[in-house]
């Protein structure tokens, strides 16, 4: 067998100008997502295990800035904030649990909202301290209640230091967090 008078395969233009189309458009794609995040979005480490199963102490987690300057946060998101607004303070990530116009209380170890119990899975710990949420808290126009979803090892809320958030100090959505750990990577829920 001579394999010197092998026949070579002419690439079809059209097939190369795919190809290269692909290309341009993932390049553009690629290029816009950086700009969008270093734009509009932070990254940034999780401070302290407050909010652990979900995210984890020196944890890089990507905030988006730009959302609440469009919506306002919902019940559920996870926020980065400066607590009282103070600049110098590293960001908290904690849970929205409470929104503007809802009645906060934790009674016998449990969240109550306008009166009705939280239902929450058991990867929640029953609340030792309610702190000033012993008492009810309405949320007015622009105010939030947050709580670490590590419960008990938490600064939130139902600390007078930190106290209800206002809309003003909140930083962004924490929308994806990053780890070397597979398992913790995706989108936080």
């Amino acid at each position: 067998m001579d394999f010197n008078h092998r026949r070579r395969k002419k690439i079809n233009a059209g097939v190369l100008k795919e190809i290269f189309s692909w290309i341009f458009w993932i390049g553009i794609s690629a290029v816009t997502a950086v700009v969008l995040v270093v734009v509009f979005g932070l990254r940034t480490n999780v401070v302290g295990n407050s909010m652990e199963p979900h995210l984890y102490a020196g944890q890089e987690i990507l905030i988006n800035r730009l959302i609440y300057q469009i919506s306002e946060p919902k019940f559920g998101d996870v926020i980065a904030f400066q607590p009282n607004g103070n600049e110098n303070a590293h960001y908290y990530v904690k849970r929205v649990i409470g929104v503007p116009g809802d009645t906060i209380v934790i009674r016998n170890g449990r969240v109550y909202i306008d009166d009705v119990e939280l239902k929450e899975d058991d990867s929640y710990d029953k609340i030792a301290d309610p702190g000033i949420a012993e008492s009810e808290i309405f949320l007015k126009e622009g105010e939030y209640f947050v709580l670490g979803d590590n419960r008990n090892f938490s600064e939130d809320s139902r600390s007078g230091n930190i106290g209800i958030v206002k809309h003003d100090y909140i930083i962004g959505k924490v929308w994806f967090k990053l780890s070397d750990k597979l398992d913790y990577i995706g989108i936080v829920k």
